[in-house]
């Protein structure tokens, strides 16, 4: 429990309980779901078709999972040749491989040491979870193995690596403030997806920068579902499920750490922190900065309230006017979902809304610049 003592954790005496922003948000979230309120799960669907036509919300059965054999795992990574080796984690290390078809998976193999029996409810945690969901924005289960000592899961290969390491730089290409925001986007389908629209509400409970994985197009995958739960029955009356704590530092829900109580909005803030670090471009902790920096929403949020939003913007990214004209609203969102408690915190839908927005803002704002640069060269003409 000691190593998330530092997790992002205010009291009701910090600065939260005076930001202004979280009346406006509660008012501008009821406006934008009292069209959409649903008086059937069809309703529902129908309400977030606007959201766009790249992301379905609608669950569609998901493929039955292949059962493979050991030879074609070794067959699929040429014996497990270190130049396949694409990843590694706390479940083991994952490969490239091919499989005798010609389809590019990821094989993630668990680990074989004193350690390994403790992974193997993660290891079926994760295939149950992604046997039961179907969707753009999380990655596919192709197939699993387990056999004796080996543990394997099979999913679709995403090749272009995870958010984080396109965030601290490992990648040449910059994303733009409209690539992360699609980013931003693609994550909150995911989540809005999973929260509502499969059989039962299931909570990912480990939403990170290093579980989201960046598709040759730049759109986002959510990834690795063995800390992920079933989510409270709510047909019977129940709010939330009691549970150990698991999850990363830095993203874990405050709340859900004092209280062991599970809830869908637990991902909220998990994807509150993250939105964080997509436009700043830190980590949410990062120790090697100065005392009052090291938790990076804390600052974020300093700054927020002294009036130097602009400041907590990546340097990487090119500060134009619509960029400029949406960061604020974008660190409110944030910091709504980040709120301490989750009573504070808006669901995934209505943050998805809320974003939709911003993505929209920042479009016209962005079209507007592009005519004024227009107008300028033909004076200069």
């Amino acid at each position: 429990m000691g190593c998330f003592s530092c997790c992002y954790s205010v009291s009701k005496g910090d600065k939260f309980e005076s930001y202004k922003g979280q009346e406006q948000f509660k008012v501008l979230f009821d406006q934008c779901s009292a069209s959409s309120q649903p008086d059937s799960g069809r309703s529902k669907l129908n309400a977030l078709q606007q959201f766009g036509s790249e992301n379905d919300f609608e669950q569609k059965p998901a493929a039955a999972a292949e059962m493979f054999t050991l030879a074609e795992m070794i067959h699929a990574t040429s014996n497990w040749s270190p130049s396949h080796k694409i990843g590694q984690g706390g479940f083991g290390l994952v490969y490239k491989g091919r499989l005798r078809d010609g389809r590019m998976v990821a094989i993630k193999r668990g680990r074989k040491d004193q350690f390994a029996h403790r992974l193997s409810s993660e290891f079926r945690t994760e295939v149950e979870m992604l046997s039961q969901v179907d969707h753009l924005n999380l990655v596919k289960l192709i197939g699993y193995l387990e056999e004796g000592p080996e543990s394997i899961l099979v999913v679709e290969y995403v090749p272009n690596g995870t958010l984080g390491s396109h965030l601290d730089g490992t990648h040449k290409n910059t994303l733009d403030m409209s690539t992360r925001l699609d980013i931003a986007i693609d994550i909150a389908h995911a989540l809005t997806y999973l929260h509502l629209y499969a059989d039962r509400p299931i909570i990912h409970r480990d939403i990170k920068s290093s579980n989201i994985l960046i598709t040759e197009k730049y759109r986002a995958k959510v990834a690795d579902f063995g800390f992920s739960r079933v989510g409270p029955a709510t047909e019977a009356g129940a709010t939330h499920v009691s549970t150990q704590v698991k999850g990363t530092a830095g993203y874990l829900d405050p709340e859900y750490l004092h209280t062991y109580q599970l809830h869908t909005k637990s991902d909220v803030y998990s994807f509150g922190i993250l939105l964080v670090e997509i436009f700043t471009g830190r980590r949410p902790i990062e120790l090697r900065r100065p005392s009052d920096e090291r938790i990076t929403v804390r600052w974020a949020f300093k700054k927020f309230v002294e009036g130097k939003v602009v400041d907590i913007l990546d340097p990487k990214i090119e500060k134009t006017p619509a960029t400029l004209s949406i960061i604020e609203p974008l660190a409110e969102l944030a910091f709504a979902c980040s709120a301490p408690t989750k009573a504070d915190r808006p669901s995934m839908k209505k943050a998805t809304e809320v974003l939709w927005d911003i993505r929209k803002d920042y479009m016209v704002a962005h079209q507007r610049s592009l005519k004024a640069q227009q107008n300028d060269n033909e004076k200069m003409r």
